[in-house]
Order: structure tokens, then C-alpha cells, then sequence
């Protein structure tokens, strides 16, 4: 049962009576508790909802099409509260965070419903038999799985929850039902890198295609981990020794398949100062969202939008600078970037900082880390521009602020300057510097 918050005016449910704090029960006598359950079963022409009103029951019958809305809404996205996570892994990046943050900042979830509607990695421990029936019979697709090894007693080592091993038959359940899958490694150095590394991705590979990605990430370890398992980062050599392993097992399995499967992350790449590969390596770029190809999609990206440039050079009045903060590991990128655009005319003046993340620590060297804490610090009073660009997957989407709690408007205030905000896509970011789409 869930309470309706609301309901839109001259809309199918309005139109057939139903009101604000009725409690929705089931439809077609099928119980609803979440948006799973309310989606599924709202895709019917004829619906009969069953709501409490004032303690009392009624019958509520709405004629419509099959995949319209009816408006309602409910108190979250969810239609109930998140799931929490039931591990301590070893690794987990929350566990790392300074305190004294806000509260969210620390809130760990772990919930299936996540990864149908934003694309969250769910590790499965949080699951039951029913809740797998469900996706099966809902055909819920894909489910985006952190897995980190198919060593049962390694992935309760690494978890912290004796549950984890076994909940792995979840996969060969999925696999078997036809429900697509995609995976995710965060490797950990000395732990399930190597050959543990080999046997999963040998296990793995049994699941596709089904199981149609996987991405290898490396560990993000900060300064805050006292107390916590002793890992360490990878070496430059290491880094490389695991791109080749990856590669090698990903190379046989395209020729096999048809498909590389396994993918590392750009993050290896700059650690060993090696090339990011082609864009046909990435296969349509299947886990750019875990940071796997994103530096040559931005690549590729840029290199289209120069070529089609002549008309944002042309609406360029007068002369205009513009500062542009990155992290260590988008720098040399971002740097290149400029100086490219910078060449197409003498009117755009570009600085590019590099910001360091003290925050966490400096061996965190991604974009989506950068603190606005830093970026003051490091910028206070060295910019002299028209405004500041800065990467948008640095901010929280929505609430517009960064991890450290300032938000997107202190930092312009406090810098005294405009800020633009940049997506990780390469004609978003000429049309930013060219100034051709509105401050955000």
C-alpha cells in the first residue's frame, strides 16, 4: 500500500475520483508497494484501482491506453524508502569520507529499483528470492550488478557479509531467465586482482550475452582511511600488467563471441601513461558511465564539433576569456582541448587549472571528486576571466552542489565570477567555451 501525495488535475484518475491521501492498494488485485509494481501493472487498457479512503475501501475503474499515465504522485520516486546497504566492503568510498558532511553524504544504498530507473550497481546481498522472481516476471532489464569476483569466499571477505557468496547464483538465475545484465569489478590490489582477476573473468564469460558488459575499476582511496583494510594504488607497471591481462582474456573472447565483454577503465590508461584505444574498442561505449571510453568519446565528440566550428567562431563578438578547472586526470586532456580551440581564433582566450584534490587526497585525480572547497582555495584570486568552466559530473544533480556541501552558487560568489557547467561531452564543451549556450 501507498499513499497518493497528489493528483493532476483533468487527469485519468481525477476524472474518476481519486484524491490526495487515498491510499492506493493494489490494481487489477495486483498488491502495489513500489514503483515496480505500480509500473508493471498500471500497462493495462482497463485498470481497477483499489484505494482506502478514510479507512474505507473503494473501487476506482479507469478505461485508458496501455502505457498512459493516469496521475498520480506518490511521496518519492521509489514509492517507498531506499534500500540500505548491508556490507562493509573493504573498499567502499563512503566509508572514506571526512565527517562532517551532510548526512546524505554517508547513506549507503543498495537497491535493486535503483538500477532499473537510474542505472545504480546493486551487489545482490540485499536481495531475495522473491525480489529475483519479480524482475524475472517483470522482465526488468538490465540489472547493473557490482560483482568484484565470483570467488564465493573472497567476494565474504571483500563484502563483509556472509551472504555474498551466495547470492553470486543470482547471476546464473538471471542469465537463465534472459534477463540482460551488466557488470562491474572495482579491483583491489593484492586481493581480487591477478588470477582471482582470470577466474572471474572466466566465470563471467559463461554468462553472456546475457551478462553483455563489464567494466574493471580500479579502487578509490582516499586520505580518510583510518582504521579501515590497509589497500594500497596501483603502480604505473601494474596498471599496465592489468590492461594487458584484461585485453588478452577480452581479445579471445571477441574472436569467440563476437563481443570483448570486459572493459578496464580510462583511470588504468592514464595510471600507466598508455594511449586510450579506438573508439570501435569501446563497442558503442556500453560502460561510459563507470568511466570506460569516456576520454575517447570526448575525444571523438570534440573532434566533430571543431569541424563543424565555423559558425560559433563567427558569432564571437569582441574578445572573450574563459578559465576552465579539471582534475589531474582530465588535465592533459582538457589542455589539449584548449589549445586546439584557442588556434581557431584570436578572439578566445583560455586558462586551464588543474585542481588538486586535498579534499580526499591526491591520489584521487577524477573530475566527478573535485570539491568546490578546492577549487576556491586553489583559485581565490587568480582568475581573470568572463567566467569559469567546470565539469558537471563534479556536482549533485538536481541540487546543484558538491560533495564538500558548497554549492554551485557560493563558489560563483565567493570567486566573483560566472560559472558554466560543462557535461562530459565534447560539443558541450566547445559550445561552453565559444559561450554559445546560457550559464547555468
Amino acid at each position: 500500500m501507498v499513499k497518493i501525495v497528489s493528483v493532476a488535475p483533468r487527469s485519468l484518475a481525477a476524472r474518476a475520483g481519486v484524491k490526495a491521501d487515498d491510499v492506493l492498494v493494489s490494481i487489477n488485485e495486483n498488491e502495489i508497494n513500489d514503483v515496480l509494481d505500480y509500473r508493471f501493472y498500471l500497462t493495462e487498457k482497463r485498470v481497477i484501482l483499489r484505494l482506502l479512503r478514510d479507512g474505507r475501501e473503494r473501487l476506482v475503474k479507469i478505461k485508458k491506453g496501455e502505457y498512459d499515465d493516469i496521475g498520480l504522485t506518490f511521496r518519492s520516486a521509489l514509492m517507498d524508502e531506499k534500500h540500505s546497504c548491508k556490507n562493509k566492503c573493504i573498499f567502499c568510498f563512503i566509508d572514506q569520507n571526512p565527517k562532517g558532511m551532510r548526512d546524505t553524504i554517508y547513506f549507503k544504498d543498495d537497491d535493486s529499483r535503483l538500477s532499473f530507473l537510474h542505472g545504480n550497481y546493486i551487489t545482490l546481498t540485499n536481495m531475495t528470492d522473491s525480489d529475483v522472481e519479480r524482475i524475472i516476471k517483470m522482465r526488468i532489464s538490465p540489472v547493473n550488478i557490482s560483482i568484484h569476483t565470483t570467488n564465493p569466499e573472497l567476494r565474504v571477505k571483500m563484502m563483509k557479509n556472509k551472504h555474498s557468496g551466495e547470492v553470486l547464483d543470482y547471476l546464473r538465475r538471471f542469465y537463465e531467465a534472459g534477463i540482460s545484465m551488466c557488470g562491474q569489478i572495482v579491483l583491489c590490489k593484492g586481493v581480487n586482482d591477478g588470477e582471482e582477476l582470470l577466474r572471474s573473468m572466466r566465470d563471467l564469460s559463461g554468462y553472456y550475452p546475457a551478462l553483455s558488459s563489464v567494466s574493471v575499476v580500479p579502487a578509490g582511496l582516499t586520505k580518510h582511511r583510518e582504521g579501515l583494510f590497509p589497500l594500497a594504488d596501483f603502480t604505473k607497471q601494474e596498471a599496465g600488467e592489468i590492461i594487458d591481462m584484461i585485453d588478452a582474456f577480452a581479445e579471445e573472447h571477441l574472436e569467440r563471441c563476437g563481443s570483448r565483454l570486459f572493459f578496464a577503465a580510462d583511470e588504468f590508461y592514464l595510471k600507466a601513461e598508455r594511449s586510450i584505444p579506438c573508439e570501435e574498442y569501446y563497442e558503442e561505449y556500453p560502460q561510459i558511465e563507470n568511466g570506460v571510453g569516456m576520454l575517447r568519446s570526448f575525444s571523438e565528440e570534440l573532434d566533430a564539433a571543431i569541424a563543424d566550428s565555423d559558425e560559433l567562431v563567427a558569432n564571437i563578438s569582441g574578445e572573450r576569456r574563459v578559465a576552465i578547472a579539471t582534475s589531474r586526470a582530465s588535465y592533459p586532456m582538457i589542455s589539449a582541448a584548449a589549445e586546439r580551440l584557442s588556434r581557431l581564433t584570436d578572439k578566445i582566450k583560455i586558462e586551464v587549472y588543474c585542481i588538486k584534490n586535498e579534499f580526499f587526497g591526491e591520489s584521487i585525480t577524477v573530475a566527478g571528486l573535485m570539491t568546490g572547497t578546492d577549487i576556491y582555495n586553489q583559485l581565490s584570486g587568480k582568475i581573470c576571466a568572463d567566467e569559469l568552466l567546470l565539469p558537471a559530473a563534479a556536482l549533485r544533480r538536481g541540487e546543484m552542489d558538491f560533495l564538500c556541501g558548497m554549492t554551485l552558487r557560493e563558489l560563483s560568489e565567493k570567486l566573483g565570477v560566472k560559472i558554466r557547467v560543462c557535461e562530459n561531452d565534447g560539443f558541450d564543451f566547445v559550445d561552453a567555451v565559444f559561450g554559445s549556450v546560457e550559464v547555468n
